[in-house]
C-alpha cells in the first residue's frame, strides 16, 4: 500500500445528476405489435378526435336533458320512441323535442340528443312511448366525440416506454406504427486472469467462473438494452484497451466488470483514460457495497467500470448502470420500482456520508438484513429486495419502518 487516499467519492445522486452522456440511440419505425416497451422518439399525436363520435356509456335512451327536468317516479315524463340505434351503424333517427331513441352501450348518440337515460330509469309506456322516471343532466351517459383525445392531441409522450394501455390507445386512433429509439447495444467486458467461462468444467484453485456477465445481461434487458458479450480480457493493459476500443466502436454503452479499484493490477482506469476525451468523469461512489466504481465517456459513449465482487457490481449497476442504459435508449422519465413497507428485524449500522444498500428477506412484513461478504452472490439470491440507508443517516434501529425495493 502507498498510503494514498483510496478515492474521492461522489454520491449516487451526484453521479446521476452530473453524468449525462450525449449519446441517444437513433429512431426506427416499428409496427404496433412489436412496440411493447419501446420508447417513442417524439410525442405521438392523434390524427383525429377520439372516439370520433358521441357515444353512449350505458344501455338506455338518448334524450334531450331538457325534456327530463323535474321528472321522478311519481311524476314521470312520457317521451315519443323515435327508433333505435344499431351497433356500428350511423343513427337513422334524428332526435326531436319530446322524443327518445333507444341506444346500446357504445352506440352512436343521434344528433339532437345531449344525454342518455339508463334503461333502469325507464319503463315501457303506451305503445310508441317510453316512460322516464329520473332526470339527467346534459352530457350524462355520453362520451363526447373528442373526450378521449382531441384531434392533434398527444396520444403518448416521447421518452416513456409504451405500455399495453398505450398500444390500445394508439390502435384506437388508427396509429399502426411508431418511430421509437433503437434499443441500446450494451457491451459487457469481463476482466481478470482468474476469470474463466461459465461452461468450464474443471476450475482450478484460484480460478472463478464469470458470474457477473450473465447477471448483468439480464439487468441490461430489464433496462431496455441488448447485451453484447465481449468476452473475458486478461489483466493486460494493452489487451484491455484494445477490447474497450472495439466495444466503444460497436456499442452504445460499455460496461467493464472488475478492475475498477486502485489496486496494482487493476487496469480499467488507465485503459479508459487512453480512449480519449471527455474521459473519466468520476472514480469512486459513496456507496456500500460498490465504492470502486468508474464512470467515463469515450466520445459520446458512456463507459461504466464496476467492482469485481459480483454483489457489488450488481448493486452499482442497478443504481447507476441501468439509468444510463435507459438514458441512452431515450427514456426521459425513470420508472417507479415496486416497493413494500416492512419493519426492520434488527438494527443496521451505517456511516454518515455514504449510501448503504442492505439486502433483506421479507416475511410477514418483517425485513431481515442479510449480512456477509460482498463476494457472495447467494446474499442477493436469498434477498427479496434491498433497503437504502441514506447518506445523512448513521444507521437504522430495530423495528424501524423501511421501504423495501423489491426485486422483480
Amino acid at each position: 500500500m502507498t498510503g494514498r487516499e483510496f478515492f474521492t467519492a461522489s454520491t449516487v445522486a451526484e453521479a446521476l445528476t452530473s453524468f449525462r452522456p450525449r449519446r441517444r440511440t437513433p429512431g426506427v419505425a416499428v409496427a404496433l405489435g412489436q412496440a411493447s416497451g419501446a420508447v417513442p422518439m417524439d410525442d405521438v399525436l392523434a390524427p383525429a378526435p377520439l372516439p370520433g363520435f358521441a357515444r353512449s356509456t350505458v344501455d338506455g335512451y338518448a334524450v334531450r336533458a331538457l325534456d327530463t327536468y323535474g321528472v321522478s317516479d311519481g311524476v314521470p315524463a312520457y317521451l315519443e320512441l323515435l327508433g333505435a340505434v344499431r351497433m356500428g351503424a350511423v343513427p337513422e333517427a334524428e332526435l326531436r323535442p319530446g322524443g327518445a331513441v333507444a341506444v346500446p352501450t357504445g352506440g352512436a348518440v343521434p344528433s339532437g340528443a345531449d344525454a342518455v337515460v339508463m334503461v333502469e330509469h325507464t319503463q315501457a309506456g303506451v305503445p310508441g312511448t317510453v316512460e322516464v322516471t329520473r332526470a339527467v343532466a346534459p352530457g350524462e351517459g355520453v362520451v363526447a366525440a373528442d373526450e378521449d383525445v382531441a384531434g392533434g392531441g398527444v396520444l403518448v409522450r416521447a421518452g416513456r416506454p409504451l405500455r399495453p394501455q398505450d398500444l390500445g390507445l394508439l390502435a384506437a386512433a388508427g396509429v399502426t406504427s411508431v418511430v421509437v429509439h433503437r434499443p441500446p447495444q450494451v457491451a459487457l467486458v469481463a476482466t481478470g486472469d482468474e476469470v474463466v467461462l461459465p461452461d468450464t468444467m474443471c476450475v482450478r484453485p484460484g480460478q472463478v467462473r464469470d458470474a457477473i456477465t450473465s447477471a448483468l445481461a439480464a439487468l441490461v434487458v430489464q433496462a431496455g438494452g441488448v447485451p453484447v458479450s465481449h468476452g473475458i480480457v486478461p489483466d493486460d493493459a494493452r489487451a484491455l484497451e484494445a477490447a474497450l476500443r472495439g466495444a466503444v466502436a460497436d456499442c452504445d454503452v460499455v460496461v467493464v466488470s472488475a478492475g475498477s479499484s486502485v489496486g496494482g493490477r487493476d487496469e480499467t482506469a488507465t485503459a479508459v483514460a487512453a480512449l480519449g476525451p471527455p474521459g473519466i468523469h468520476l472514480h469512486g461512489l459513496a456507496v456500500r457495497p460498490g465504492k470502486p466504481t468508474l464512470l467515463a465517456e469515450a466520445g459520446d459513449v458512456p463507459v461504466v467500470g464496476l467492482p469485481g465482487n459480483p454483489l457489488s457490481a450488481l448493486v452499482v449497476f442497478r443504481l447507476v448502470g441501468m439509468p444510463l442504459v435507459r438514458l441512452v435508449g431515450g427514456w426521459r422519465v425513470e420508472p417507479t420500482p415496486p416497493t413494500v413497507t416492512a419493519r426492520l428485524e434488527r438494527a443496521v449500522p451505517s456511516a454518515a456520508g455514504r449510501l448503504d444498500v442492505v439486502q433483506v428477506a421479507v416475511v410477514d412484513g418483517v425485513a431481515t438484513p442479510l449480512f456477509g461478504a460482498s463476494a457472495l452472490l447467494s446474499r442477493m439470491t436469498r434477498a427479496d429486495g434491498y433497503v437504502l440507508i441514506l447518506e445523512e443517516a448513521t444507521g437504522l434501529d430495530a423495528g424501524a419502518p423501511v421501504t423495501v425495493h423489491a426485486y422483480l
